[in-house]
């Protein structure tokens, strides 16, 4: 993937081909953008929508004569191909995520939030990071990177980078053997794809929910509220919960 967004611009012929049908054939002075994940944009003058467009597409080729550029791009049945007759202008420029700023990098460059990541946009180093994570104020006091926060049986924050200060780690200092499992053995933090509670004698696993323990099941598993509400660790179970001793759903 290249790491620049380039812009020509020209009097063109473009055509738009779905299933070795011709959608869309125009001619006139327009603006091509084609993104770093190779999306093209073909704009005319007329509002915010394209004129044309070709969404992630598996190839783009570039060629040029003596009038100018072509973009031919396919992907599976669809083909979007811009044709230059007068050239405007070829240029690239520098290209990355847009998001909320939500601090600074070791570079000094800024942090953007971008879904499930936090992107540097002048060194472009990239922190995966759980969707439903806030990202707060407090530096990390190790590094000095954004710190993040997350309910994982309990309100936990780590560093943004998972190699300084994990997640998991976190948890397991937290929770580990801190709940029983049905067969009464201590239940152990995990991490594999996401952190679960298991249990090393009946090897029972149960992915730990985003939420915080509040109470405890009928099961005797600890109960969770969750954004969607209260539920036992095992997401199978249909045994009432309880908090302070009370039934839950009562």
């Amino acid at each position: 993937m290249q790491d620049a967004i380039r812009v020509l611009a020209g009097e063109c012929a473009v055509r738009y081909e779905s299933d070795g049908r011709t959608e869309r054939d125009l001619r006139g002075d327009v603006v091509v953008i084609v993104k770093p994940d190779d999306t093209v944009l073909v704009h005319d003058a007329d509002g915010y929508q394209p004129a044309a467009w070709l969404t992630r597409p598996g190839v783009v080729r570039y060629t040029r004569d003596a009038r100018g550029f072509r973009i031919d791009a396919a992907d599976g049945d669809e083909r979007l191909v811009v044709e230059s007759a007068t050239e405007h202008g070829d240029a690239h420029y520098p290209a990355s995520p847009a998001g909320p700023p939500v601090g600074t990098c070791e570079c000094d460059g800024t942090l953007v939030r971008d879904g499930g990541r936090v992107v540097c946009i002048d060194c472009r180093t990239s922190y995966a990071i759980p969707r439903d994570a806030a990202v707060v104020d407090e530096p990390c006091p190790d590094c000095g990177l954004p710190q993040l926060r997350v309910e994982r049986g309990g309100e936990v924050t780590a560093c943004l980078d998972r190699d300084c200060t994990p997640i998991a780690d976190l948890v397991a200092e937290r929770f580990d053997g801190a709940w029983a499992c049905r067969c009464g053995a201590p239940l152990e933090i995990e991490a594999d794809r996401g952190l679960h509670a298991a249990c090393p004698d009946c090897d029972a696993s149960y992915r730990l929910p985003r939420g915080t323990v509040d109470g405890t099941c009928e099961c005797g598993l600890p109960a969770f509220e969750t954004p969607s509400g209260p539920r036992c660790l095992d997401g199978d179970c249909g045994q009432a919960l309880t908090a302070g001793g009370r039934d839950r759903n009562s």
